[in-house]
């Protein structure tokens, strides 16, 4: 497995961050919501508890459990001061009159798929598709599927099913014909049980790749605590990066910290170690934490395309907003 050594810039973080310290009270409590229950993507946090890095920037941390309750809804309400969430969805509820705001990209490339049995000769591309069964999740993800398959040169014409967490057994099972899952952690579990699959990449097929997983915060929480924020996304970021160097070591802190959920230690190995050789969490050139505006940008003007943005009255809007408030790389260090 690759590792990343940047010894200058682990150094300069680890400046910064000693900096913003003395702008943050001493133990400043910062609280993050998880869009799901602990997994690879939010391995940062962890290690940067573990390491001392929040420590550090005198920050007391705490992740708050796994809930009904989206992490847009409780950062945009004020009980988190930052949440992880997808960049769908803080479009669509920022259109919605939603306080969030993307402020680091945990991901620099598409996590997510479109995946099928490797065995199913009669699907070479996403043109055959039409007229199977596909196991979905609701909201955006039939127009995903559908312009893939348009794009191929298909009518875009197939059933669906939603099942949810369910769909990956009935895909094994042979139940439902393809479905949608992400590639370092589902596509790793299918490997570990000895599913062969192929695959089709979105954006192969016309659909804007994202920056898949992002952490949120709000502009009432960053107004009113900027160094704070700073100091928070410093240490993450060096989280992120210390992961990256060590992913073994990573894994196990991330397990330690969640035993009763992450039992499968080779699912978070095998994680950890798609991450890395993915450059998900750093990318070919370096960059960790940067949110893309080009990607952000065209994944906002599909969705709106799309029909599925509404305004705070519930209307659908036609016209693409104005998506630079959605997010900001300003306070990741320099």
């Amino acid at each position: 497995m690759k590792r990343f050594s940047n010894a200058l810039t682990q150094a300069a973080i680890l400046m910064t961050v000693m900096t913003l310290t003395g702008g943050a009270h001493a133990a400043d409590n910062v609280t993050v919501a998880l869009d799901w229950t602990p997994n690879t993507n939010h391995i940062g946090l962890y290690v940067a508890k573990a390491e001392g890095f929040y420590d550090k920037a005198g920050l007391d941390v705490d992740i708050l459990p796994y809930s009904d309750t989206s992490s847009g809804t409780l950062v945009s309400n004020g009980i988190a001061g930052f949440g992880i969430a997808g960049p769908i969805a803080v479009i669509t509820q920022r259109t919605a009159g939603a306080d969030i705001k993307a402020v680091y990209a945990i991901v620099q490339h598409e996590t997510g798929r479109l995946v099928f049995n490797a065995d199913r000769e009669d699907i070479q591309s996403p043109k055959d598709l039409d007229g199977k069964v596909f196991a979905g999740f609701g909201g955006i993800w039939n127009k995903i599927v559908r312009d893939m398959i348009i794009n191929d040169g298909g009518d875009g014409d197939f059933e669906t099913v939603t099942l949810g967490t369910s769909a990956y057994e009935a895909l094994a099972n042979g139940q439902v014909d393809f479905t949608l899952d992400i590639a370092t952690w589902e596509g790793v579990n299918a490997a570990l049980e000895g599913q062969e699959q192929r695959s089709f990449t979105y954006s192969d097929y016309g659909v804007p790749g994202q920056q898949t997983t992002m952490i949120i915060s709000s502009d009432a929480y960053l107004n009113d605590n900027p160094e704070t924020a700073r100091s928070f996304l410093a240490a993450t970021l060096e989280g992120y990066r210390w992961a990256a160097e060590n992913p073994d070591k990573a894994a196990d802190i991330l397990m330690e910290a969640n035993p009763s959920v992450l039992t499968n230690a080779a699912l978070v190995h095998g994680s950890m170690e798609a991450l890395v050789d993915g450059r998900y969490l750093i990318a070919e050139d370096g960059t960790i934490g940067t949110i893309d505006p080009k990607r952000f940008n065209a994944l906002g003007a599909y969705l709106t395309e799309a029909g599925v943005l509404q305004d705070e009255s519930g209307a659908t809007i036609s016209d693409a907003p104005d998506f630079t408030p959605y997010f900001s790389n300003d306070y990741l260090p320099e």
